[in-house]
C-alpha cells in the first residue's frame, strides 16, 4: 500500500497513546494503532476514521517477543517503510517501597515498560532504516530521572531509567542513519494510571511526542524531554 508517511503507536487505544495517534493522524500521516486486544484498537481506529484519520489496527503486546515479531512482519507485508516508532505501551503495578518490591512485579514491569520498547524498536529497524527522516519516541517518565529520584513506584522508576539508558543506545547507534531516538516524560497525565487528580490533560502530555515525531529537528536525538525542551537524565 502506498502511503507518504507512516507511524506506529504501539498502546495506542486509549490514553496518552490514543491522544498521540490523533495528533500524528491529524497532521496527515497514517497511522497504526498498535493495541493488544482487537476490540479495543479496533473501536480506536474507527474513532481516529471518524474524525478524518487515515488509521488501522496492528496487533501487538510488547510484553510478547512473539507477537512483536509478528507485528513486524504485518507491517512489512503491506508497507516500504515506517516513519515514526512511538513506544507508549507500558503497566504500572508497584510495591510502595524498593524494600519490598518482588522479583516478579520488577521482572513483569521490565519487560513490558524496557525490554517491550528495545525488541520493538529492533523489530521495525529495517522499516525505519527505509524512511527519509525517521523518528523512534520513546514514552518515559520523570519518575525515571536520577537526578531527583526517591522511594516511590521502584519498578515502574527502574523501568523507565532503564529505557533511558535504552534510547541513549539507540541514539548512538543510529545517529548515521538519519534516525532520532529520544525520551520524552508527559507530566502528570490524567489517564487510567495518571487518575483523576492529575493536573496535565492528554493533549498537553502528548505535544512533545507528536513534535518529535514530526516536526523537530533530526539532529535531536539521544536527549530526554518535557514541554519540548530537554532535561536532565
Amino acid at each position: 500500500m502506498a502511503k507518504d508517511r507512516i507511524a506506529l503507536v504501539t498502546g495506542a487505544n486509549k490514553g496518552i497513546g490514543y491522544e498521540i495517534a490523533r495528533q500524528i493522524g491529524e497532521r496527515g500521516y497514517h497511522v497504526l494503532v498498535g493495541a493488544r486486544k482487537a476490540d479495543a484498537g479496533k473501536q480506536a481506529v474507527a474513532s481516529l476514521q471518524k474524525g478524518g484519520a487515515s488509521a488501522e489496527f496492528v496487533a501487538i503486546d510488547v510484553s510478547d517477543r512473539a507477537s512483536i515479531q509478528k507485528a513486524a512482519e504485518t507491517v512489512a507485508a503491506t508497507f516500504d517503510h515506517l516513519d515514526v516508532l512511538v513506544n507508549n505501551a507500558a503497566i504500572m503495578e508497584d510495591a510502595k517501597s524498593i524494600t519490598e518490591v518482588p522479583d516478579d512485579l520488577l521482572l513483569r514491569t521490565l519487560t513490558t515498560n524496557t525490554f517491550g520498547p528495545l525488541r520493538v524498536t529492533q523489530a521495525f529497524l529495517p522499516l525505519l532504516a527505509k524512511s527519509s527522516r525517521a523518528s523512534v519516541v520513546n514514552m518515559s517518565s520523570g519518575l525515571g530521572q536520577l537526578s531527583d529520584m526517591g522511594d516511590t513506584y521502584p519498578a515502574y522508576s527502574i523501568s523507565k531509567t532503564a529505557l533511558n539508558a535504552v534510547t541513549r543506545q539507540f541514539a548512538a547507534a543510529l545517529r548515521d542513519k538519519s534516525i532520532s531516538v529520544n525520551s520524552v516524560c508527559p507530566g502528570w497525565v490524567k489517564t487510567d494510571m495518571g487518575g483523576a487528580n492529575a493536573p496535565r490533560t492528554v493533549q498537553q502530555g502528548a505535544d512533545t511526542v507528536t513534535w518529535l515525531a514530526t516536526e523537530a529537528p533530526r539532529d535531536l536525538t539521544g536527549q530526554f524531554l518535557r514541554d519540548r525542551k530537554v532535561i536532565p537524565w
